[in-house]
């Protein structure tokens, strides 16, 4: 028996306003992402079952394509590189001579040349009188035989031909050389410089691929222009595979770089000799091929390029 029911009224007030107010929360509308809160006691329903069934997914691959070449990056090296037959360059037009004793000369000034009969030099002044000059070609060697793969003659500048030799008549019968007018110089341009006629401009299109036929021994022979030790991003160099060997424009090589020798000082007692592993190390494109060389443009490389570096098929 309870003997005081005023002290237990407000309880059980305040139980039947709890119990009313939780179920008005439980059935009003709450925006997404609110948390719902069940009273003690209440039985939930099962939440919906999920049903999953295999479907085609679809994701986007980023392409393995080879890397395009910028056409920018090597017109200049399509007149300029040359790979001669040193015995045909020693008899090409040479520079004999400058205005008022000079030693040296650039663009703007004017230069004497002299040739044999039917030379460069040799011919009337028309729509191929400009001329490229050169000097002396060095010979470029195979780093793995040491064989002479060509002569490389390094460009210099061009000139334009105003007069030709020996049109001219001299009172004492001495030979008269031609006039030319020097129009570019990527270095200063002396006497026995030798020029050569300047071919129609190529515009080649490029298309990125890999050599169908296998590629042995391919190595870096030499860097183009004044490249000393190393090559990097976007400069040119000379592998000592040509046309004879199956590279045409486009082709595309890896470079490899050769695992250094060192010595294992971990090893127990003396240090052993270790060789490390050979490692990719940039991609090349040719764009000008030779019979026994190419001039190509390295693509991208991790550590630099070196003399003697491998070229292989891309894989």
């Amino acid at each position: 028996m309870i003997k005081n029911l005023k002290a237990l009224f407000p309880s059980i007030l305040g139980l039947m306003l709890g119990g009313c107010l939780a179920a008005a929360w439980a059935q009003s509308p709450r925006p997404a992402g609110a948390i719902r809160v069940e009273p003690a006691g209440a039985e939930t329903a099962p939440p919906p079952a999920l049903r999953l069934s295999p479907r085609v997914r679809v994701q986007l691959i980023p392409q393995a394509t080879l890397p395009t070449l910028e056409p920018h990056r090597i017109e200049p090296f399509l007149v300029e590189p040359l790979i001669v037959d040193e015995t045909a360059f020693e008899q090409a037009p040479r520079i004999v001579a400058a205005p008022e004793g000079r030693v040296l000369i650039t663009r703007g000034d004017r230069a004497y040349a002299r040739g044999p009969a039917g030379s460069a030099v040799d011919a009337e002044p028309g729509p191929g009188a400009v001329l490229r000059i050169f000097r002396e070609a060095r010979p470029l060697t195979d780093p793995a035989t040491g064989a002479v793969l060509g002569h490389e003659a390094q460009y210099i500048g061009r000139a334009l031909l105003l007069r030709p030799q020996g049109r001219q008549a001299a009172a004492d019968g001495l030979p008269v050389p031609a006039i030319l007018d020097i129009v570019s110089a990527r270095e200063e341009i002396r006497a026995g410089d030798r020029l050569l006629p300047e071919p129609p401009r190529d515009f080649p299109s490029y298309v990125p691929r890999a050599p169908q036929a296998p590629l042995e021994g391919g190595r870096v022979a030499s860097m183009y222009g004044h490249a000393v030790g190393m090559a990097g991003q976007n400069q040119v160099v000379v592998i000592n595979k040509g046309s004879g060997d199956g590279l045409a424009n486009g082709h595309v090589l890896a470079l490899v770089k050769s695992g250094a020798p060192l010595p294992d000082r971990t090893a127990p007692g003396l240090p052993e000799r270790i060789q490390l592993p050979d490692e990719r190390n940039g991609l090349l494109m040719v764009f000008r091929t030779f019979d026994r060389l190419s001039y190509a443009l390295i693509l991208e490389t991790a550590d630099g390029v070196r003399v003697g570096d491998r070229v292989v098929l891309p894989r």
